[in-house]
């Protein structure tokens, strides 16, 4: 744990990595505060309204139980384990299950399409599924084409072959004996967007959550303190929502707030947060975005923050000024990426906040701009329009194993001994990273990174579609959404109807986040001489047409 211990730099000096030899994250988030009174864990918000609370040491009966009946129906250590679930105790149940069996877990975002999930189900090779009741269809649409995937496991039960994960829980046995884990034995696997090709799967060890603990202390004002209560809008089929929230807060024993929305609205989240006295929110900033257009939110709901977390996109000092203003607390931007997360992070009570800036590196983490070679650069080395890019050194326990199965993607990550984020950045003299952009074409909406090689993959297979290529456009709200220029074959005739189309295609296979919002057909796509798409030349025609919009406006 970081000592608040005066100002950053002291924080700093005062810190030294402390994972033991045997580690698994099953025990920590969860056994060890199983003893003695039983401590809220988990406070759920069901669909219904109804209010049900967890212990941690209920929580460690109910993970036993379902660790034994998993057990029984075969998983094995090694094993992968999709999890198919929305924030809930079951999510969290069945990730405390695969831990404990020395399993892998493999979080699936619900709002995923059948080809998505089957991708991601084939490349892990799991052997077994947890779901419900509303996504069961979607895997039993894609068993057939998934031949290592033995076991399916519903909430509720299903059709013949499918196992009750209810009777699992109450026919198991709460007397289990833990898989002794090594700390960098496998633990998870989560899925990130490439520029090109499929989803990549990084891997990471059991000690990726003592990795994230700093990480998550600087954000959020040195917890555990009296009344906190964490709560994310984001999935915990995230890195976000699992690793930034979820897990660090039960390693630190203190409670989290569990609920799914159908959607983001910001009024029910104000309600949320003051109705259950939330005091550490991890907040995505196109959510602080919709946030900020509710009127007089202090008036109007009793809120109780004393800390809020946003990372992923870049905030200005407009949402600054008003996070301080309106929500009565600082926000804490910080930065890191499914490999290597919470590397780069804001604390307004023990450094100043620079408005722009992600700050400064997390205590634990060696981290440098460089080039592409992995040459360190120094502040002030870049010339005009050179950029570096953000890069961490290893060994470093929050970094992934590597890519499932990818060997050659995992080099590829790494020059040296930096691992090499892909985001462009300068680091100022006195240690502030500073944003500049992505090194490659992924797509950043709403908190989301996307990958435009899935979405065009998937555009290809629509009857109409020749071609197809996939940018992000920058976007006021979503800092960018996913455009999509399309050819068409031979005798097909553009028009809005087929963009629709297009758009529900790619919506239902994928998943709502990765549908392009705006579809242009095209006659034909600007490639290189190996035919290559030249998603830059594209990008360019998209910032001479808005420059011709607001010209003309």
């Amino acid at each position: 744990m970081l000592i608040k211990a005066g100002g950053y730099d002291k924080v700093c000096q005062s810190f030294k990595w402390r994972i033991p030899e045997r580690y698994n994250i099953g025990l920590d988030v969860c056994d060890k505060w199983a003893q003695g009174p039983d401590r809220t864990a988990l406070i759920h918000l069901t669909g219904s309204g109804e209010v049900v609370r967890y212990g941690f040491g209920k929580l460690k009966e109910l993970s036993d139980r379902l660790a034994n009946g998993l057990k029984y129906l075969g998983l094995a250590r090694g094993d992968r384990v999709g999890i198919l679930l929305p924030q809930g105790p079951e999510t969290a149940l069945t990730h405390l299950a695969a831990y404990k069996l020395g399993g892998v877990a493999v979080p699936l975002f619900t709002l995923f399409g059948a080809e998505a999930l089957a991708f991601r189900l084939g490349d892990s090779g799991a052997r077994m599924v947890v779901t419900d009741q509303e996504n069961l269809p979607k895997v039993l649409e894609i068993k057939d084409r998934l031949p290592e995937l033995e076991v399916i496991v519903a909430l509720g039960g299903g059709p013949e072959g499918v196992a009750d994960f209810g009777e699992l829980v109450q026919g198991g046995s709460p007397e289990l004996k833990p898989a002794a884990t090594l700390a960098d034995d496998p633990a998870l696997i989560i899925y990130t967007s490439g520029t090109t090709g499929p989803p990549k799967g990084a891997l990471h060890a059991h000690r990726v959550l003592p990795g994230h603990l700093p990480g998550v202390e600087l954000p959020h004002g040195f917890p555990p303190q009296a009344g906190d209560l964490f709560w994310t809008p984001a999935d915990w089929a995230w890195i976000g929502g699992l690793m930034d929230v979820l897990f660090p807060a039960w390693s630190l024993g203190v409670p989290v707030l569990a609920f799914r929305a159908a959607k983001f609205d910001p009024e029910e989240a104000y309600s949320l947060m003051a109705r259950f006295k939330v005091a550490n929110v991890f907040m995505p900033a196109t959510a602080l975005k919709l946030l900020r257009q509710v009127p007089s939110p202090r008036e109007r709901f009793d809120l109780r923050l004393r800390s809020l977390a946003s990372g992923g996109e870049t905030l200005g000092t407009e949402l600054l000024d008003w996070g301080r203003e309106e929500l009565g607390v600082e926000i804490n931007e910080f930065y890191g990426q499914t490999e290597a997360n919470l590397l780069v992070s804001n604390c307004a009570e023990i450094m100043e906040i620079r408005p722009g800036s992600m700050g400064r590196a997390v205590p634990g983490h060696t981290l440098a701009v460089v080039d592409r070679e992995g040459r360190e650069l120094e502040p002030g080395e870049l010339g005009p329009g050179e950029l570096g890019q953000v890069a961490v050194k290893r060994p470093d326990p929050v970094m992934f194993l590597g890519y499932w199965n990818n060997p050659e993607a995992t080099r590829a990550k790494f020059a040296g001994d930096w691992l090499l984020t892909g985001d462009q950045a300068r680091r100022d003299g006195d240690g502030y990273f500073w944003f500049v952009g992505r090194d490659d074409d992924v797509i950043t909406s709403a908190g989301y990174r996307i990958g435009p090689g899935e979405v065009e993959d998937c555009l290809s297979r629509h009857p109409a579609v020749k071609l197809a290529a996939v940018i992000g456009r920058p976007d006021p709200v979503r800092t960018q959404i996913v455009k999509a220029f399309v050819v068409l074959k031979e005798g097909v005739e553009p028009g809005p109807d087929l963009a629709r189309e297009i758009q529900e295609f790619v919506k239902t296979r994928l998943a709502a986040h990765e549908y392009p919002r705006e579809v242009e057909f095209i006659d034909e796509l600007p490639v290189t001489a190996t035919g290559k798409i030249k998603r830059l030349e594209l990008k360019k025609r998209e910032l001479e047409k808005d420059k011709g919009r607001k010209g003309g406006g």
